[in-house]
C-alpha cells in the first residue's frame, strides 16, 4: 500500500534529529537480567541464579550456541546490583569483587569474543533503585569514561532517588558524556517513566535527540495483568508515541517475559506479536538454560522478528477496538507490506471474527497472507469476507504482501480513513 511510503516520507524529517551515534537503527535485541533474576545476590545459597559473572556467562553461552545470536539477540545486559557498595580510591565504580571476580572489562571481552555485546546499568540518584552507588550529576563524566574503558556497548540510566530538575540536566549530560568517549554506546533513558510518560512533562523530540531508547511506563511483572496494563497504556497513547519512534530512537514497553511463569502460550504469542507491532526493543528476561521448546519457538519466530526489525522503523497502531473484545492492530512495513494482528481480550472461548481487508481499509487487489504462527499462506481479495478464530487472550498475526498494482483512488480513501480514525474508535 502506497500509504506506507507517505508515512515514511513524513517521518524522515523527524528521524534526522535522532541521536547521532549510528546505533540501534532497528530495535535492539538481547537478554536482560532484571525481571527474572532481580537483585538476587545470595551466591552462597543460590549460585546458579544470583547476579554474578557466572550468570551472564551462562546466558552468553546460550545466546551464542542455541541459535539466538543469529536471529539478532546480541545484547547481554546487566541490570541493578552488580557493583560494589563503594567506589574505588579513584572515585570510579567497581564490580562486586566476589560476584564478578574478573571485572566488567573481562566480561565484555567474553561477550565480544562470541559476537555479542554487553550492557550495563546505572542510576542518576546517589543510590540505584537497589541501594548501590549511583551516578549523580558530578559522577556522569567519570562513569561514562569508565564504561567506555570497560568496552561496554549499552548503558541504561535509571532515575531512582533523583528529582525532575536533576533528570532534566542529567539525561542530556550523560548522552554528551557517552558520545565524548569515542566509543559507540547505546543509550537507554528511563526519564519519561519518571515523568508520567506523556507531554507536557515529557519532550519526545528532545528524547529522540539524546537517547536510543527510553522506558515510557512502569516495570513489567511476570503476569498477564502486567502485559495488559502495558498494552493499554501504549495504544491509548499511540498518537503521542508513534511519532516519537523511528530508526535509532525507540519507545520501550519493557522486557519479554516469555518462558517465565506467568503467561500461557497464547499470552506469550500476544506479547511477542504486539511488541513487534510496536517496533519495541526485544530484551528477553528469562532463563535460557531451561527455557521450554514452545516458548523458544515463539521467541525465535523469524517472521515476527522480521516484522519487529523492519528497517522503516514505523511503530504500528491499534485501528479497531470492537465491543466483542476483539482488537485489530496494523503496522506498515517495507516493500509496501504490512502486518495485522487480531487480538482477543475474551476469557471464555475462541472467538470467530468476520471481516474483510477492505473493512480494514486495505486497497483494492489480491493479497498474499502469511500466518506468522501457523506458517500457512493464502490469497485474499480485499472484498472477500473471511473469519479468523482468535483464542482467549491470544492473537492471530498476519504478514500481508501488497497487491502488484495499487489503486490510487483507494490509496486516498485509506489516507482519509487514518485521519478519520484519529477522531473516533470504530466499534461494532
Amino acid at each position: 500500500m502506497h500509504f506506507t511510503v507517505i508515512v515514511f516520507a513524513s517521518a524522515l524529517s523527524v528521524i534526522t534529529f535522532a541521536l547521532d551515534n549510528g546505533l540501534m537503527r532497528t530495535p535492539p535485541m538481547g537478554w536482560l537480567a532484571w525481571e527474572r533474576f532481580r537483585c538476587d545476590i545470595d551466591c552462597e545459597h543460590d549460585p546458579k541464579n544470583c547476579i554474578s559473572e557466572s550468570l551472564f556467562i551462562d546466558m552468553a553461552d546460550r545466546l551464542a550456541e542455541d541459535g539466538w545470536r543469529e536471529l539478532g539477540y546480541v545484547y547481554v545486559n546487566i541490570d541493578d546490583c552488580w557493583s560494589s557498595k563503594e567506589r574505588d580510591q579513584q572515585g570510579r565504580l567497581q564490580a562486586d569483587p566476589k560476584r564478578f571476580p574478573g571485572g566488567i572489562h573481562k566480561l565484555a571481552r567474553y561477550m565480544h569474543d562470541r559476537g555479542l555485546k554487553l550492557g550495563i546499568y546505572g542510576d542518576m540518584g546517589t543510590l540505584t533503585c537497589g541501594g548501590y552507588p549511583g551516578t549523580p550529576l558530578d559522577k556522569i563524566e567519570i562513569d561514562a569514561q569508565t564504561f567506555a574503558e570497560w568496552e561496554v556497548d549499552m548503558f541504561k540510566y535509571d532515575g531512582c532517588w533523583s528529582n525532575a530538575t536533576e533528570q532534566e540536566q542529567g539525561y542530556p549530560l550523560m548522552s554528551k558524556a557517552l558520545n565524548a568517549t569515542g566509543r559507540p554506546i547505546g543509550y537507554s533513558c528511563s526519564w519519561p517513566a519518571y515523568q508520567g510518560g506523556l507531554p507536557p512533562k515529557v519532550n519526545y523530540s528532545q528524547l529522540g535527540e539524546i537517547c536510543n531508547l527510553w522506558r515510557n511506563y512502569g516495570d513489567i511483572d511476570d503476569s498477564w495483568d502486567s502485559i495488559l496494563n502495558i498494552i493499554d497504556w501504549f495504544f491509548e497513547n499511540q498518537e503521542v508515541l508513534i511519532p516519537a519512534a523511528g530508526p535509532g530512537r525507540w519507545n520501550d514497553p519493557d522486557m519479554l517475559i516469555i518462558g517465565d511463569f506467568g503467561l500461557s502460550i497464547d499470552q506469550s504469542r500476544t506479547q511477542m506479536a504486539l511488541w513487534a507491532i510496536m517496533a519495541a526493543p526485544l530484551f528477553m528476561s528469562n532463563d535460557l538454560r531451561t527455557i521450554n521448546s514452545r516458548a523458544r519457538s515463539i521467541l525465535q519466530n523469524k517472521m515476527v522478528i522480521g516484522i519487529n526489525q523492519d528497517p522503516m522503523g514505523i511503530q504500528g497502531r491499534r485501528i479497531l477496538k470492537e465491543k466483542s473484545g476483539i482488537e485489530v492492530f496494523w503496522r506498515p512495513l517495507s516493500n509496501n507490506a504490512s502486518a495485522l494482528v487480531f487480538f482477543s481480550r475474551r476469557n471464555d472461548m475462541p472467538y470467530r471474527y468476520p471481516t474483510t481487508l477492505s473493512k480494514l481499509n486495505y486497497t483494492t487487489g489480491s493479497y498474499k497472507i502469511f500466518d506468522v504462527f501457523t506458517d500457512k499462506t493464502t490469497m485474499l481479495k480485499d472484498s472477500t469476507e473471511f473469519v479468523v478464530s482468535v483464542n482467549p487472550t491470544g492473537v492471530v498475526m498476519w504478514y500481508i504482501s501488497a497487491p502488484a498494482k495499487p489503486n490510487h483512488h483507494q490509496f486516498y480513501k485509506r489516507a482519509h480513513f487514518i485521519v478519520r480514525y484519529k477522531e473516533c474508535f470504530c466499534t461494532s
